[in-house]
């Protein structure tokens, strides 16, 4: 099969794009034939390790100090048709229309990939019929995050909520379950980037580059922030009494000293990642068949233009998310 490996940390070159083995069906796995995956910006931060400093050793340990050597596939969202299932499989058949996304252990970039529904890292779902897949591969990450951090905003209808980086994969699914939700959103991205956030619900939106979006008197009932450019005394005087700092990416310096700083100020912070359950991923299928949430897509590339997305997504222009059409390799 054709993939992409991992061959160097650090510049997008380091992409190859190679022929592997197919992978071998165990027990307890789902073979699937990719038609989609996504380039996000986790998988570029994998790459560089441009992690925070308490992850990058352990990872260089886990997975090879001069050169990645365990995980040699990065990607992390998928789409395709199950081609094989191991004898303990009962949930899918060869033909289903599935999507998802597998975490940690990576893998996506290739023709097919090999899951295991004994890790709890992988959550895979049953892909409706009017879900195309490239739409598809770009929802799982996005939603999931956006997901858990806007269920613990705890948002009524008309409370404000400002949400830091809206224009990526996370941030533009948030905005739009925040205005279901019946909330005030307030979007800040680039100038490039806000007239599409806009059309996705914004009440307000904020170009970073023209304007500082701390310096506001507006005080908001949360704040999303994907990005963490501003302190955290910055971010928590925007807040309401008791209101919430949602924070994703945190360094450990706000780890170690947000809880009591939030709890001086009479606020909360909020961190950690999402669960990816299967009920999750149920919710995500009815709020896209309902129209409450649409994955925006940005580019499209083929599978052997991977280190070119990787590029697009490092310039910090993405908006919403960068597709790869695995397919349309298979094709040509």
């Amino acid at each position: 099969m054709k993939a992409i490996v991992w061959t160097a940390y650090g510049s997008p070159d380091g992409l190859k794009l190679q022929d592997l083995p197919m992978p071998a069906v165990g027990e307890h796995d789902v073979l699937i034939r990719l038609q989609a995956t996504t380039v996000i910006t986790g998988d570029c931060e994998m790459r560089r390790l441009d992690l925070p400093r308490i992850f990058r050793l352990p990872i260089r340990i886990y997975n090879g100090y001069g050169a990645p050597k365990r995980i040699r596939l990065l990607g992390q969202e998928f789409a395709g048709t199950v081609e094989a299932v191991g004898t303990a499989v009962r949930d899918y058949l060869p033909g289903d229309r599935v999507f998802g996304a597998t975490g940690f252990g990576q893998g996506t970039y290739a023709e097919y990939i090999c899951l295991s529904l004994q890790n709890s890292d992988n959550v895979i779902a049953r892909l409706p019929e009017n879900l195309a897949f490239d739409l598809a591969a770009a929802l799982p990450v996005g939603s999931l995050e956006a997901l858990y951090f806007i269920r613990r905003a705890n948002l009524k209808e008309n409370d404000s909520i400002l949400i830091n980086g809206a224009g990526g994969s996370i941030g533009t699914i948030a905005v739009q379950l925040a205005r279901n939700l019946g909330a005030d959103v307030t979007a800040i991205d680039h100038s490039d980037k806000l007239d599409r956030l806009s059309r996705l619900g914004a009440n307000t939106v904020i170009g970073y580059d023209r304007q500082d979006y701390t310096l506001t008197d507006q005080r908001y009932q949360a704040v999303f922030d994907l990005v963490g450019n501003h302190s955290l005394g910055q971010n928590l005087k925007l807040l309401k009494p008791y209101g919430r700092y949602l924070l994703a990416n945190p360094t450990l310096g706000k780890l170690a000293a947000g809880p009591l700083l939030a709890a001086v100020r009479r606020k909360r912070l909020v961190t950690g990642v999402s669960s990816r359950t299967p009920a999750d991923m149920d919710k995500i299928v009815e709020w896209f068949e309902n129209g409450i949430i649409r994955p925006v897509i940005d580019r499209v590339y083929p599978l052997k233009s991977m280190a070119e997305a990787h590029r697009y997504v490092d310039s910090g222009q993405k908006l919403g998310n960068v597709v790869i059409d695995i397919a349309l390799d298979q094709t040509t």
